[in-house]
């Protein structure tokens, strides 16, 4: 799993510094998406329904109710940044909070997160490629970095 999250991480990192973002491509693709989001079952917000809402065309609120291990709720503000040379295709992080739930134990802490976002042109679908850290405070402090998850969403103008 680190051999995966280092990938990851290396991929991204030369995709962000790499990207010429483009001031005329600032408007998100898309103002709404529902859908869910597939996850490892290590995090609280692990797989979870997802909405996503851009509250300007380059931040968005994303809220997650998960189903998976742990019954689960939390919020992150995201910033997106469009690709030049990739229409449809953003890259975004942000960060929020996250309560949940299992065996009569509560879970709370921040949560982090670092993704890329692809709106197809011809089709109302989203999807979603993210690793989204934890760090529970409560019951006790563990971090929780093997939080990568796929996410489709139906898109609304």
């Amino acid at each position: 799993m680190k051999r995966i999250t280092q990938l990851f991480t290396l991929t991204l990192l030369i995709t962000i510094i790499t990207q010429q973002a483009s001031a005329q491509d600032a408007a998100p693709d898309y103002r709404l998406g529902l859908g869910v989001r597939l996850s490892n079952s290590t995090p609280t917000l692990n797989s979870s329904f997802s909405g996503k809402y851009f509250i300007t065309d380059r931040s968005a609120v994303e809220g997650l109710v998960s189903f998976g291990s742990r019954f689960g709720l939390g919020a992150l503000l995201e910033i997106h940044q469009p690709f030049a040379s990739a229409p449809g295709l953003r890259w975004f992080y942000g960060a929020g909070a996250y309560v949940g739930w299992q065996d009569k134990e509560t879970y709370l802490g921040p949560t982090g997160i670092l993704g890329l976002d692809y709106k197809f042109a011809n089709a109302p679908v989203n999807l979603s490629l993210d690793w989204k850290p934890e760090l529970d405070i409560i019951p006790d402090i563990n971090f929780v970095p093997d939080a990568f998850a796929l996410s489709v969403r139906f898109t609304l103008r």
